[in-house]
């Protein structure tokens, strides 16, 4: 039996522990009258949380299968995202899940305070639908139109909203609309819901039949205030505006306030390659990012591939030796077979057998752009996507040949180029080992 005292990591890697005297990470998962503990089989950090990634997803998904009420339960409500940050002050802060380390410029810590506090979280079963986004995610007045913030406001009671005819026209696009009909899912359904909510609440909840497109142009102002480009405004209407044209053909509706109210400008931010001393500033400060991020931004650094797609990693194969996944669900020619880096194999478990990586790109992108940020690259216009421009320029200055550039981006084919499955996996290893990080 294992003694009930054990080296542990808090925040999200709370299911792994090494037991008393051994260096073997093992995986801890808890179910009523049950008990799971294995071994990982490895005294590498990295290794062991990829090798329980498969298992702590499933657990995930057991707990969220489970019929339960709804119920307030704690949670930890943080001040600064985990890493390090430059307050206005100028003082310069490393924080970690639960602590403020307040850093002088000598280097050493001379202040240490909580990150946050603990809060409390509503919780409830099913899917997320539109009328129940307001209890699993509890809206105060003032944070209304931000989103949700998942927490209950200090004064006063959260704000619920109601379920009715207009809501269950957005509800029946997100299950049956879509480009093939399927609804929509993950972060597309909820950015949808999110968007919705806030056209509710800057319209003061006026009902669809009643709204015109200057109702529309109210969302489309808000957002471009919070300084969204015009395609980011396009996207989060285009949800909305199918939902209407839907209600509008069924006889539902008559007019749709989301039609022709994005503006089509020219505005979005061109993205740039980092250069050797991004590069140099990111690798030096690599440290502050968990491990499960580490090998996320060695992995896209080194092959190109979109933030997205590395989620996508469940499995790797094998041709003659070289390690290889197939990722690319954007475009019928992004699909594609893309051989693993010699500088990230360090970091891979020895065989990938389940996802890679946690969570979702979004939640991802947003962590890893302000880490680009704390290294102090402050163009705005280099976000990780910028590594896909510069692995398309490291692979030209290589000189690596058009087609099999192509075929390691997934950029547009010819359709000569789709036929056969491609270049042999070694000749592809060998050209993005090019690109490096």
């Amino acid at each position: 039996m294992l003694s009930a005292v054990r080296k542990r990591e808090r925040g999200p890697r709370d299911y792994l522990f090494q037991p008393p005297g051994s260096n073997i990470w093992w995986i801890k998962l808890q179910r009523p009258g049950k008990r799971i503990e294995r071994s990982l089989r490895t005294t590498n950090r990295i290794e062991a949380e990829i090798n329980a990634a498969p298992l702590i997803q499933e657990h995930r998904e057991w707990l969220l299968s489970r019929p339960r009420p709804l119920a307030l339960v704690e949670s930890w409500q943080r001040e600064l995202e985990p890493g390090l940050h430059t307050l206005a002050d100028g003082s310069t802060v490393f924080a970690t899940e639960r602590e403020l380390h307040v850093v002088g410029s000598d280097g050493a810590v001379i202040e240490k305070r909580p990150n946050g506090g603990p809060g409390l979280r509503l919780e409830g079963p099913g899917p997320m639908t539109v009328h129940n986004l307001a209890e699993a995610y509890l809206l105060s007045d003032s944070e209304m139109l931000g989103g949700p913030s998942g927490y209950i406001p200090k004064n006063g009671r959260p704000r619920v909203a109601r379920k009715d005819g207009d809501e269950s026209i957005l509800e029946t696009y997100l299950e049956r609309g879509g480009k093939h009909g399927t609804g929509l899912q993950g972060d597309k359904r909820r950015e949808a819901i999110a968007t919705w909510q806030l056209f509710r609440a800057l319209t003061d909840n006026k009902p669809l039949k009643d709204c015109t497109r200057d109702d529309g142009r109210k969302l489309v102002t808000h957002l471009e205030g919070k300084g969204l480009a015009s395609a980011t405004i396009q996207r989060k209407l285009k949800p909305l505006a199918a939902a209407v044209n839907m209600a509008v053909g069924e006889g539902k509706l008559t007019l749709n306030p989301f039609a022709k109210v994005a503006p089509h400008r020219n505005d979005a931010l061109q993205r740039q390659p980092f250069d050797d001393a991004d590069i140099a500033a990111m690798k030096a400060r690599l440290g502050i990012l968990p491990a499960s991020d580490q090998l996320l931004l060695h992995l896209v650094a080194a092959t190109g591939i979109r933030l997205g797609e590395a989620f996508q990693i469940d499995r790797e194969l094998n041709e003659k030796g070289v390690r290889f996944c197939i990722i690319g669900t954007k475009t019928e020619s992004s699909k594609r077979r893309v051989p693993f880096p010699a500088s990230v194999l360090p970091y891979l478990p020895a065989k990938v057998t389940g996802p890679l990586f946690d969570g979702n790109a979004n939640d991802a992108s947003k962590r890893l752009n302000k880490f680009i940020r704390d290294c102090g690259i402050a163009d705005q216009g280099k976000v990780v996507h910028s590594f896909r421009h510069r692995a398309a320029d490291r692979l030209r200055d290589a000189e690596c040949p058009d087609s099999v550039r192509l075929e390691l981006l997934g950029h547009t084919k010819t359709i000569a180029a789709r036929y056969g499955t491609g270049s042999p996996v070694a000749t592809l290893r060998k050209w993005i080992d090019k690109v490096g990080f």
